[in-house]
C-alpha cells in the first residue's frame, strides 16, 4: 500500500504551510519521508493557528451572491482603435478575430476590414459585439459594470444566472474611474452586500465572480496582491492588486472578500497574451459607490483637481531635497490661476500627506484628490527647502484641466554636471514660452547627459531655486551634495531631472 496516497491530505497540506516538507514539495514527496516526517509534523500541526492549515471555502458566498452577478453583452459600432468591450483595459490591443480561430493567419495575411495594420482600413467603424460583467446593487435593478464595457455601445443586454434577459439603459459612465451605471426594468432582484476595501490587508483572500469568454458566473480566487496601485493610465483610481484570475469578460464583476462582501469592480490586467498573467486590477468599492450615486442623482460624475503637474520622488530627488526617505508627490509645474497657485504651492514642493493621508507614490495623490468634489478644502502637509509646512487649498473641477503625472525614468551617472549653458534671447524666450533670461543647454555630457538632460532644454531651477545666470548656476551648485534635481522644460512639458554627481 502506498502511504503518500493514504497520509491525509490536511496533513500533507500543514506540512507545507509550516515548511516541513523542505525543498521536495508536496508534489515530489516520497513514502519513506511521509514516514519520516509525520512525528515532527504533528507537533507543528499541534501547535499552528488554524489559519495556517485551513483554506477558505468560498461556496457559501458563491451559493449566496452568485445570482446577483450578471453577465453583459453590448453591440454597437466603434473605431478600429477602440478598447474591446469585454477585455479589460490594460491588455494589449489586438485584432478583433480571436487568435485562435482557424481562419486567423488567413485574415492576418490577406486582411480583415478592421483589423490592425492593414492600409486604409484602421480608422473605419466596425460593428462589434461585446461581453462584460457586473453586479446588482439595488433590488430595482441598479448594476454596476465598467465603463470600457458599455463604451459606444447602442444595445446593452443584461442576462441574469436564471436566464432571464432584459435591456439595459446606461445612466451614466466615468470614463477617469472606468465605471458605468445601468438600469433594468425589474423588481426584488438579488444584491450584493457592500464592504469596504479600506479594511483589506495584503494577503488577504479575495473571490472574483464574472464572465471570462462568456463563461458565465465563472468562480476565480485569490490573495490580495497590493493596495492603491497607481497604473500607466489617465484614470485616478488606488487600485486593488489581486492574483486572482480575471481574463477578458471579467470587467465589471465583482471583488468579494472572505466574509462576502463586495470590496472591488474588476477592471484590468497587466498582460503580455492578452489573458491573465497573475495581475489583476480592481477598483476599491468606495470609488465605484461614489460615482454610483452621482450618477443616479444627476447623472454625471464631478472630480477635483488641484491644478499640479506631479512626478516621483526617487533616491537622487529624495538626496537633492534633503527628504528623509524617497516618497511622495514632487510638484513638477502649478497651473497658473489655478487652485494650486491660488493656495500658494510651489515647483519644488513635495507634497507628502492629503488630510491625513499618506502620499507614498506620485500616483496616489490624482486619487486623493479625485475623491473629493470641486470646491472641496484640503490640507495638503507640503515639504519645502528642507522642512514641512501646511498648506490649505480650494479644489477646482477636473473638467477644466486633468492634474498631471510626470515622469522620468533616466538612468543618472557620477562625475560633475557637465552643462554647456546660455542665455536665452527674447524672442527664443518667447517662441519657447518661457521667461526670459532662462537659461538653453545648449550641450550635456558627463552626469547630465547619462540623467537624460538633452541640448536644447531649458534649465529653470536647481534644487528648487530659480536660475537665470551662469552665477546662480554655481552659487546652486555649491550647495549641492551628491546629487542635484534639474528642473528643465522641454517641449512646453516641465519636469525634475535628478542628478547624481558622485
Amino acid at each position: 500500500m502506498n502511504t503518500l496516497l493514504t497520509t491525509p491530505r490536511r496533513l500533507i497540506l500543514a506540512l507545507v504551510a509550516a515548511g516541513a516538507l523542505g525543498a521536495t514539495g508536496a508534489g515530489l514527496i516520497t513514502a519513506h519521508e511521509v514516514r519520516a516526517q509525520t512525528a515532527p509534523a504533528a507537533a507543528v500541526l499541534a501547535a499552528a493557528p488554524a489559519s495556517s492549515v485551513a483554506l477558505p471555502d468560498f461556496s457559501a458566498i458563491t451559493a449566496r451572491y452568485g445570482a446577483a452577478v450578471v453577465n453583459i453583452s453590448v453591440s454597437g459600432l466603434r473605431q478600429d482603435d477602440d478598447e474591446d468591450a469585454s477585455g479589460p483595459a490594460l491588455r494589449q490591443r489586438g485584432p478583433r478575430i480571436d487568435p485562435d480561430d482557424p481562419f486567423y493567419e488567413f485574415y492576418r495575411r490577406f486582411g480583415l476590414p478592421g483589423f490592425p495594420g492593414q492600409p486604409g482600413r484602421g480608422a473605419q467603424a466596425q460593428p462589434v459585439r461585446g461581453q462584460g460583467s457586473g453586479f446588482i446593487v439595488d433590488a430595482n435593478g441598479i448594476v454596476l459594470t465598467n465603463a470600457h464595457v458599455v463604451k459606444g455601445a447602442s444595445e446593452v443586454t443584461v442576462k441574469l444566472t436564471d436566464r432571464r434577459e432584459f435591456q439595459a439603459k446606461v445612466l451614466g459612465a466615468d470614463p477617469k474611474t472606468d465605471i458605468a451605471v445601468l438600469k433594468i426594468d425589474a423588481k426584488n432582484l438579488p444584491t450584493v452586500q457592500l464592504g469596504s476595501s479600506r479594511d483589506l490587508q495584503v494577503g488577504q483572500w479575495v473571490l472574483a465572480i464574472g464572465s471570462p469568454f462568456g463563461f458565465e458566473n465563472t468562480v476565480t480566487a485569490g490573495v490580495v496582491s497590493a493596495k492603491g496601485r497607481s497604473l500607466p493610465d489617465d484614470s485616478a483610481v488606488p487600485f486593488i492588486q489581486t492574483d486572482a484570475a480575471v481574463n477578458p469578460g471579467n470587467s465589471g464583476g465583482p471583488l468579494f472578500n472572505a466574509k462576502g462582501e463586495v470590496v472591488g469592480v474588476n477592471a484590468q490586467i497587466y498582460s503580455r497574451s492578452g489573458g491573465y498573467q497573475g495581475l489583476s486590477f480592481a477598483i476599491p468599492i468606495e470609488v465605484a459607490s461614489r460615482v454610483q450615486q452621482q450618477i443616479v442623482a444627476t447623472g454625471q460624475v464631478q472630480h477635483a483637481r488641484l491644478g499640479v503637474a506631479v512626478q516621483e520622488v526617487n533616491q537622487t530627488l529624495a538626496d537633492s531635497f534633503k527628504l528623509p526617505r524617497p516618497e511622495g508627490a514632487l510638484v513638477a509645474s502649478v497651473d497658473a490661476s489655478g487652485p494650486g497657485q491660488k493656495a500658494g504651492l510651489e515647483v519644488g514642493d513635495v507634497i507628502l500627506q492629503v488630510n491625513g493621508q499618506k502620499v507614498v507614490a506620485s500616483g496616489d495623490l490624482p486619487a486623493l484628490i479625485s475623491s473629493q468634489l470641486p470646491g472641496d478644502k484640503v490640507q495638503l502637509r507640503v515639504w519645502r527647502k528642507g522642512h514641512e509646512q501646511t498648506v490649505d487649498a480650494t479644489l477646482g473641477n477636473a473638467k477644466d484641466k486633468s492634474t498631471q503625472v510626470a515622469s522620468d525614468s533616466a538612468p543618472v551617472g557620477k562625475g560633475q554636471l557637465g552643462l554647456a549653458l546660455r542665455p536665452l534671447q527674447p524672442d527664443e524666450a518667447r517662441q519657447l514660452g518661457v521667461d526670459a533670461g532662462s537659461l538653453l543647454i545648449e550641450s550635456a555630457r558627463g552626469p547630465a547627459q547619462r540623467a537624460g538632460v538633452q541640448g536644447g532644454d531649458v534649465l529653470l531651477a536647481i534644487n528648487g531655486q530659480q536660475v537665470q545666470d551662469v552665477a546662480q548656476v554655481r552659487a546652486a551648485m555649491a550647495q549641492a551634495g551628491k546629487s542635484v534635481a534639474l528642473l528643465i522644460e522641454r517641449e512646453g512639458n516641465k519636469i525634475f531631472v535628478p542628478v547624481r554627481l558622485g
